[in-house]
């Protein structure tokens, strides 16, 4: 995933242990305050989730449903493929949220079940009695109006303005909520789908999509490589699709289709590079879908099918590392697979690497160090602004929502621990690394232990004498970052730095800086860098300068809106109140929140544009972002 407000920009198998004392902790003890968590972490136990794989196992979905959209229910089953890991258990436990269960079955006949009593960040656990002989269980049920992971749009919301649309975020924990599952990233199933819309309206999801299939309400999908189940996705709108390579394509609104068809048309080329570098792609075809705006992330890594935020469609290609991040999971994240959310950098770390190598080798090295930069920069705001036990990148989320503590550590850290090893032991030889271990954990999901044993067997061995166990073990259990750690530089930005010091010293005015050939990460230094208190004057003599106000690029608006807002330069705070209201990615809006928030008249302009917002925002939106526009 790309991070989420990161935020979230975009998003992560050892079997657990049958040990009593190794299994997912009941919901009172995930609720319990730091105290209770004095006690080791057991790698490879999901604190997340309340299921029982280490019992009984799930290994195939076929799933049934119909798209209400007057009700805003998804209504019809699941039906569970298992084996028991135990020969003597009798008890299948799967996940849940706000889920009404109708009853379950096992070979047309029902059974008994028990739903738990809900825990807030974690659902309800259902428990399910399996009779001896029984490998398959139906579960009968339908989501809830306002289920976490589900997001209905009126047509008003969307760019046609004709037609309703639903998509499904379940990242991190959240699948649950639209499906009862074993909703852990350690349980990979392959899965079988049929969905029902209304006739006008096309279904896709992270699986076998034809972009020919009849439009009649009625589709079917199927995904045969196994995935955990953060990875399972819907979508339903009305989409066309175009082709952009002879293995992606874009599916869209009609009224974006081209506009996004023409900025990703390098999607294609960054799928064979990757491959080239790193191995084969597994997935067949490679497709993005454009959400609305109210999507909460830039980007989605499902696989077959990432989601992506229409706010990168900047013209010019200049976002567009966030496709090759989404597309780089499909060797790190959906190949090889975090066990735990407590092992997401090996997700996002590993991901934002590729992301940096992918775009060095479409775009250049001038972008790549420009990128890297900036990257670094954004990872330093979050150590001096994080406390230390969230500076870890195998970090203790015990007793905590996994949604509440993405940040760049595990992307941007993890990343330049990675460049770290690249840099000791040399570019090729770590690439063959790379490939390598995509090889050998394909299709697992995997502990950072797991991944440290593997690497004590492989470069350390290799390479003893350029690399230390110890210093691994700083970059991936110890806060902060090592001493000497790899600092990324760009020239290109020395003459930003010049231009922006002559233009605070007043010795130009804005207008004569010569920005003719700046690039979108030019513009971000330029802006990210300034004084966090500038005059009206300098202001406005900026915004005269290159219209700011107005800027059509999101990221660019964005940079310059949290400086209005930090300085209270109110020419700027009709786009503003514009952008809070038609942006859902909570990159882009969080930090606008949260810098309104500190002042009285800042806090009654945000609850005012929060309200009006609410009913397009996403939950995972709505629920970040509330605190500060409470009284």
């Amino acid at each position: 995933m790309n991070k989420l407000s990161l935020v979230l920009l975009s998003a992560p198998l050892l079997f657990a242990c049958s040990d009593p004392a190794n299994k997912p902790p009941t919901p009172t003890e995930n609720m319990a305050s730091e105290t209770a968590h004095t006690a080791a972490i057991v790698s490879g136990t999901d604190y997340h989730s309340f299921s029982n794989p280490d019992e009984v196992r799930v290994t195939h979905l076929d799933l049934s449903l119909t798209a209400d959209f007057d009700l805003h229910e998804l209504i019809g089953s699941a039906t569970l493929d298992f084996k028991r890991v135990k020969d003597d258990a009798d008890t299948l436990i799967v996940d849940t949220r706000d889920l009404a269960i109708k009853q379950v079955t096992v070979n047309g006949e029902p059974v008994d079940y028990a739903l738990s009593d809900p825990d807030e960040n974690l659902g309800s656990a259902l428990s399910i009695s399996l009779p001896k002989q029984a490998s398959q269980v139906t579960i009968e049920y339908a989501t809830s109006a306002n289920a976490s992971g589900v997001q209905w749009l009126t047509p008003a919301q969307t760019q046609g303005k004709k037609h309703p649309f639903l998509f499904t975020q379940a990242q991190a924990i959240h699948a649950r909520s639209f499906i009862p599952l074993q909703d852990s990233p350690q349980v990979r199933i392959t899965y079988d789908a049929r969905i029902r819309t209304p006739k006008d309206l096309l279904a896709v999801m992270s699986a076998s999509n034809d972009p020919d299939t009849p439009r009649d309400g009625d589709y079917s999908f199927t995904m045969p490589q196994p995935i955990p189940s953060y990875l399972i996705a819907l979508a339903i709108g009305h989409l066309d699709f175009k082709a952009m390579g002879k293995r992606t394509g874009v599916y869209a609104e009609p009224e974006i289709l081209d506009a996004a068809a023409a900025e990703f048309e390098d999607t294609e080329s960054m799928l064979e590079v990757t491959e080239n570098t790193y191995g084969p792609y597994r997935w067949d075809r490679y497709d993005l879908l454009i959400l609305p705006p109210s999507f909460p992330f830039g980007g989605m890594e499902n696989p077959r099918l990432s989601f992506i935020t229409p706010t990168v469609i900047a013209g010019d290609k200049s976002l567009v590392s966030l496709i090759a991040h989404e597309l780089a999971h499909s060797w790190s994240g959906n190949t090889v697979t975090n066990a735990t959310w407590r092992d997401l950098w090996l997700n996002e770390g590993f991901t934002t690497y590729l992301t940096y190598r992918i775009m060095e080798m479409v775009y250049g090295e001038h972008r790549y160090n420009m990128e890297a930069v900036l990257g670094y920069q954004s990872l330093q705001a979050d150590l001096n602004a994080l406390p230390p036990k969230d500076q870890i990148l195998a970090i203790d989320l015990r007793g905590r929502n996994p949604d509440d503590v993405f940040s760049d550590i595990p992307y941007e850290k993890g990343a330049l621990f990675l460049r770290e090893l690249e840099q000791k032991v040399g570019r090729a030889n770590f690439d063959a690394f790379l490939m390598a271990y995509f090889e050998h954990f394909a299709f697992q999901s995997i502990t950072t232990d797991t991944f440290v044993a593997y690497l004590n067997d492989t470069l350390l061995k290799q390479y003893p004498e350029k690399l230390s166990k110890a210093r691994i073990h700083q970059w991936i259990f110890e806060p902060g970052l090592p001493e000497g750690a790899p600092v990324p530089e760009s020239d290109a930005f020395d003459i930003i730095d010049t231009a922006r010091q002559a233009w605070l010293n007043g010795d130009i005015h804005a207008a004569q800086i010569n920005t003719a050939q700046w690039t979108t990460h030019e513009w971000l230094y330029f802006l990210n860098n300034m004084p966090k208190a500038l005059s009206d004057t300098q202001l406005q003599d900026l915004d005269s300068a290159f219209n700011l106000t107005q800027s059509s690029n999101n990221e660019i608006a964005h940079s310059w809106l949290l400086i209005a807002v930090n300085n209270e330069y109110k020419p700027a705070y009709d786009r503003l109140y514009d952008y809070l209201v038609h942006i859902g990615r909570n990159k882009l809006v969080k930090p606008l929140y949260k810098a309104l928030a500190q002042t009285p008249e800042g806090k009654a302009f945000a609850k005012k544009a929060f309200e009006e917002a609410k009913p397009g925002y996403h939950p995972l939106t709505i629920r970040v972002n509330k605190g500060f526009v409470e009284d």
